[in-house]
C-alpha cells in the first residue's frame, strides 16, 4: 500500500487513474436515470437504494480501484472516496445472501456491515448478538469458490461470480457466501478489501485506538435501551453487570457523578460515557508508579519519565529526545503533549504498547545464524496436519495447511491414498476422517508456504497411492510448485552436509520414500513410507475391507468406547493426584493400607476409580451426548 497518510473515507494520494476508471467514477456521479426505488430496512431507519445503478456504479469501480499495482487509488478530482462511502452504504444496508455449512444445506441469511463499520453481522442467528465477524479479524478475502466449503458442493451448484470467501482469526476460519448477483458480490469483496487494507496499514497504536474507540461506540449503543442518546445510572449498572464488572455500586454512583460534567445531569452522553469508561478501568499498579516517580504529580515530565526507564525498565542511555518521542507518540492529550508530559492515560498506553514489552524488538527478525547445515536445527513440525479435531472421525481441511504454516511451521505431513477417477486424495487412513483432494492441498501449500516466512518448507510425504496415482502426484507437484522444487543452482556441500536454511530460502523440500526405477507400472502399491501413522492403530479401529456401512458403524462404537475411557481417565487423573505421582515410602516397620478400587494391577495397568460408579456413568454420558452433537 502507499505510504501515503490515510484519512477516514479517503484513499491515499498517488496513483494515476485510467480513463476507464474515471467514467466510471463520472456515471457514478450522476443522477440515477431510473425510478426503480425501493425502501429498505436497516435498523430503525429507512434507506432509498437505487437498486441496478448503485450497485453497478460500485462493480466498475472495483475492477479498477483496487488492483493497480496492487495499491489502493485516490484521485479527488472524481470523488472516489464518496464512491467506496457508497459501497459502505449498501454494505450497511444489508444483503441477503446464502452462508454455506459443510455437510448440510446452505442457510438463507441477512448480512450487513455494522454502523461503525467494524464488525459483519447477519440474522437471524441463534447467537444473537455474537453472531459477527469483526474486521479485525479477517486475513484475506477470497474470491469464487476456492474454500473447501466450496469444493464440497457438486460443479455448477453456484455461479463462481457470485461466490467469494473469508478467511478470519487465528485458526483462518472460513465464511461462505453466495450472494444473489455478481455485483452483490463485488460490492461486498470491494468493501472488505478496502476496510481490511485500511487496517493492515495501521501502526499497532493506531489499530489499538481505533479498536477501543469502537468497542465503546459499539458498548454505548447496546447499553442504551430506550435510545435517548444516554445513560442512566440504572443503564450503566446492567452494562456493568453485562460486563462482569464487579465495583462497589457506590464506587460507580461516585464516577458516574464525576463524569457527569454537562447541563443534562443524571445521565452520561458520550463523550461524559467515555470519562466514566477511563476513570473506571484506569490501572491502579500504573497510577501508583506514576505518582512514585511524578513526586505525586499527575504526569511524568521527560527528566521523571528517563528515571523510570533507567530505574524501573533497566533501559541505559535514554535521552531528553527519546522521551519526548514517547511523549509524542503515546500521549493522547494536546496539552499535554505541548507542555512534553505524559499524563496517566498516554503512559497507561505506552506500557500496554509494543515499546513497553520486556521482549527484545530485536528479536522480531531473526538474529541467529542461519547458514549452518539443515540438520543442525530444530524444526518447527505439524503431525496430522490437515485434521481438524481427533484421529479418527473430524474434519480434513486445507485451511489447516494455510493456518500452520502462518504460524511458522516450516514442516507439514501429507497422508495420501489412492482416490476415486485416479485422483490422489489425503486423510488419516483406515478412519472416519473426510477426505481431501491431493492436488488441493499442494496448491494451498504453494499458496501459503512463504506468506510470512522465507525458510524452506518440508512436506512430509506418507504414501499409500498406487503407481498410477503416484505419478499424478509426482505430476501436480511439478505443475503447482514449479521451480520451489529446483535445488539445481545451490551448489552441493564439499563435506556431504545438507544445505543451510538461508541456502534454502524459498525451497519446497519433499521427504519421502523414493520407488525403484524398475517398478512396474502396473503395481497396485508401491513402497509405503516408514513413518506410517496408521500402523500406530489398533486393528479394530481401521475400516477393513472397504467402507461398508457395517464397518463403519463398528469403528465407531469402537472409536466412542475409546474417547469415551481416555476422558475418564483424564478425569480421574484431575480428581486424583496420586495416581500420577510417586508417594513417599512408609517408614520401616510401617505399612499404608490401599484401598482396592484404586492402585495398580498385577501387570501393572491401573485399576480405574470404582468409589463412585454413577458420577462416572453421568459424565461418560454427559462426554457422548457433547461428542455425538459434535459429530
Amino acid at each position: 500500500m502507499s505510504a501515503s497518510v490515510m484519512t477516514s473515507g479517503l484513499f491515499p494520494m498517488s496513483f494515476p487513474v485510467s480513463s476507464a476508471l474515471m467514467q466510471s467514477a463520472v456515471a457514478a456521479q450522476e443522477p440515477c436515470p431510473t425510478t426503480d426505488q425501493a425502501p429498505v430496512q436497516s435498523g430503525e431507519k429507512e434507506t432509498v437504494v437505487c437498486k441496478s445503478q448503485q450497485h453497478g456504479a460500485s462493480s466498475r469501480l472495483v475492477e479498477e480501484l483496487f488492483w493497480i499495482d496492487s495499491s489502493i487509488l485516490s484521485f479527488s478530482k472524481w470523488r472516489l472516496g464518496d464512491m467506496v462511502e457508497k459501497c459502505m452504504s449498501c454494505m450497511q444496508t444489508g444483503t441477503q445472501m446464502v452462508k454455506l455449512r459443510g455437510g448440510s444445506r446452505g442457510l438463507v441469511r441477512y448480512f450487513y456491515l455494522d454502523q461503525h463499520k467494524s464488525c459483519i453481522r447477519w440474522r437471524p442467528s441463534r447467537k444473537n448478538e455474537k453472531a459477527k465477524i469483526s474486521i479485525d479479524s479477517i486475513r484475506e478475502v477470497c474470491e469464487g469458490k476456492q474454500s473447501e466449503i466450496f469444493q464440497r458442493y457438486s460443479e455448477g451448484s453456484f455461479d463462481p461470480n457470485c461466490c467469494f470467501s473469508l478467511y478470519y482469526g487465528e485458526r483462518l476460519e472460513s465464511l461462505d457466501l453466495v450472494s444473489s448477483t455478481g455485483e452483490e458480490a463485488r460490492t461486498w469483496i470491494t468493501g472488505l478489501k478496502y476496510l481490511v487494507a485500511g487496517i493492515s496499514d495501521e501502526d499497532s497504536l493506531a489499530k489499538r485506538q481505533r479498536t477501543r474507540d469502537q468497542w465503546l461506540k459499539q458498548t454505548f449503543a447496546e447499553a442504551d435501551k430506550n435510545g435517548d442518546g444516554s445513560l442512566s445510572i440504572s443503564e450503566v449498572l446492567h452494562l456493568l453487570h453485562k460486563l462482569n464488572v464487579n465495583l462497589p455500586r457506590q464506587k460507580v454512583k461516585q464516577m458516574f457523578k464525576e463524569a457527569d460534567t454537562d447541563d443534562n445531569q443524571g445521565t452520561l452522553g458520550f463523550e461524559e460515557f467515555c470519562s466514566f469508561y477511563k476513570m473506571m478501568s484506569t490501572r491502579r499498579d500504573l497510577y501508583l508508579l506514576m505518582l512514585t516517580y511524578s513526586n505525586h504529580m499527575d504526569h511524568l515530565d521527560t527528566s521523571n519519565l528517563a528515571r523510570f526507564l533507567e530505574l524501573d525498565q533497566k533501559m541505559t542511555k535514554v535521552t531528553k529526545d527519546h522521551c519526548l518521542e514517547i511523549v509524542n507518540k503515546f500521549e493522547p492529550c494536546p496539552e499535554n503533549q505541548k507542555q512534553g508530559v505524559l499524563g496517566i492515560d498516554g503512559f497507561t498506553s505506552y506500557m500496554r504498547s509494543p515499546a513497553g514489552d520486556i521482549f527484545n524488538p530485536e528479536h522480531n527478525v531473526v538474529t541467529q545464524d542461519m547458514s549452518q547445515p539443515l540438520c543442525n536445527y530444530f524444526i518447527a513440525s505439524s503431525h496430522n496436519t490437515y485434521l481438524m479435531g481427533d484421529q479418527l472421525m473430524s474434519q480434513s481441511r486445507l485451511d489447516m495447511y494455510a493456518w500452520v504454516l502462518q504460524a511458522g511451521c516450516r514442516c507439514v505431513e501429507v497422508d495420501c491414498w489412492d482416490g476415486q477417477d485416479g485422483e490422489p486424495i489425503v486423510h488419516h487412513g483406515y478412519t472416519l476422517t473426510s477426505k481431501i483432494l491431493f492436488k488441493d492441498v499442494i496448491e494451498t501449500i504453494n499458496k501459503y508456504a512463504f506468506v510470512k516466512n522465507d525458510y524452506p518448507v518440508i512436506l512430509s510425504i506418507e504414501n499409500h497411492c498406487s503407481v498410477p496415482q503416484q505419478k499424478k502426484m509426482a505430476q501436480y507437484l511439478v505443475e503447482v510448485m514449479g521451480d520451489k522444487l529446483d535445488l539445481s543452482a545451490i551448489k552441493a556441500d564439499e563435506r556431504g552436509c545438507l544445505p543451510s536454511p538461508d541456502t534454502l530460502k524459498g525451497k519446497i523440500l519433499i521427504k519421502g520414500k523414493k520407488l525403484p526405477s524398475n517398478i512396474d507400472e502396473d503395481n497396485e502399491e508401491g513402497d509405503v513410507t516408514d513413518e506410517d501413522s496408521a500402523d500406530e492403530m489398533e486393528d479394530d479401529c481401521k475400516l477393513i475391507n472397504g467402507d461398508t456401512s457395517m464397518t463403519r458403524k463398528q469403528v465407531e462404537n469402537v472409536a466412542k468406547k475409546k474417547l469415551d475411557n481416555l476422558m475418564e481417565s483424564k478425569i480421574r487423573d484431575q480428581e486424583d493426584p496420586d495416581s500420577f505421582t510417586i508417594a513417599a515410602q512408609p517408614p520401616s516397620g510401617k505399612t499404608t493400607d490401599k484401598s482396592p478400587s484404586k492402585g495398580k494391577g498385577n501387570d501393572g495397568a491401573e485399576v480405574g476409580d470404582e468409589a463412585n460408579p454413577s458420577t462416572n456413568k453421568r459424565l461418560g454420558r454427559t462426554f457422548m451426548g457433547s461428542f455425538s452433537k459434535r459429530k
